[in-house]
């Protein structure tokens, strides 16, 4: 394989456009090729960005031997399909979150993934950014002492009926658009799953707009907010016996607020670590770029992204959804 990932883009998306595009653009070992989209109009300022970039109208147009690696930020009800079809051509492929709308879904994906040898994976940027390592650190070395409660929380407001997390024939909802932060992070940092799990969920049109869960886990207790219309917020705060580490900008750093992690100890002893240069998506494009090239373990895999499904579903079902 050449040492450089030529990538196509499957759908000029407006999250394409701004964050992921630039991002391979500006990534070590990646190079955007080809992009594909119904909407010619589209296209245009990622060929202003790229100026040798080929333009496709139809997706399929991407299974072809010049592009390595795809990138999917399709709506949510596509994913799985297409994170399919382009291992099943033999392409690489990083998919939006939720990678997949349901837990069986994982089953085809693992399969396809194990019997083409390419690499699959959900676009979880923050494991890639050095707040969440450094939270895992903390944790794995008990400077919390023992852990006892973990609080997270992510909100906007975004009732716009045109946007595709308002329906639900596309797999919208606020559990599905942002519940794998507000989970996943925390089974990622703690390296627990959740025993079980109580949600309240108030829904408008089939889809949740805000759910509240209460989870145990081994180790401790889990309450979560994720809500589509509420006021922007987004905090991660793990609580243990002897200290309390905080997030406060744990999912959209750089664009919510500056990446910090706040460390208190029960020696009064306040320290704060701050990252102002990590670009997540960047980070999350090279780390991709060298598992795919090398076999490296990539820190995101598809039975990882299962687990934060699973709770999805684990709260949709106890919400009544």
């Amino acid at each position: 394989m050449n040492e450089t990932l030529r990538w196509g883009i499957a759908g000029a998306s407006s999250f394409a456009r701004k964050t992921m595009a630039p991002a391979i653009h500006a990534a070590r070992g990646a190079r955007v090729v080809a992009l594909a989209t119904r909407d010619p109009s589209k296209a245009a300022p990622f060929c202003a960005a790229i100026p040798d970039l080929r333009v496709e109208a139809e997706y399929d147009a991407l299974l072809t031997d010049d592009i390595d690696a795809i990138y999917v930020p399709l709506p949510n009800h596509l994913h799985a399909e297409w994170v399919l079809k382009g291992l099943n051509a033999g392409k690489h492929v990083l998919c939006e979150k939720p990678i997949a709308l349901q837990d069986t879904d994982f089953d085809t994906m693992i399969e396809a993934r194990d019997r083409t040898g390419r690499l699959a994976a959900e676009a979880y940027m923050i494991v890639h950014h050095p707040q969440w390592r450094r939270a895992r650190e903390v944790l794995r070395t008990a400077q919390l002492g023992r852990l006892r409660h973990v609080e997270a929380v992510f909100t906007f407001n975004n009732p716009d009926p045109d946007n595709i997390r308002n329906m639900p024939a596309m797999g919208g909802g606020g559990l599905r658009d942002i519940g794998v932060y507000a989970f996943g992070s925390v089974r990622f940092a703690t390296g627990e799953e959740p025993e079980r799990l109580t949600a309240t969920l108030r829904m408008q049109h089939d889809f949740d707009t805000f759910a509240e869960v209460n989870a145990v886990f081994p180790g401790f207790s889990y309450h979560g907010i994720v809500s589509t219309r509420m006021a922007a917020r987004q905090r991660v705060t793990f609580h243990g016996e002897d200290g309390v580490m905080e997030l406060t900008a744990p999912f959209n750093p750089g664009a919510f607020d500056q990446a910090e992690l706040v460390l208190e100890t029960r020696r009064d002893v306040r320290q704060v670590e701050r990252w102002p240069a990590a670009d997540q998506y960047v980070l999350q494009v090279e780390a991709f770029c060298r598992s795919a090239r090398t076999g490296q373990a990539y820190p995101w895999t598809l039975e990882q992204a299962r687990g934060t499904q699973r709770m999805i579903d684990m709260a949709l079902a106890s919400g009544g959804a």
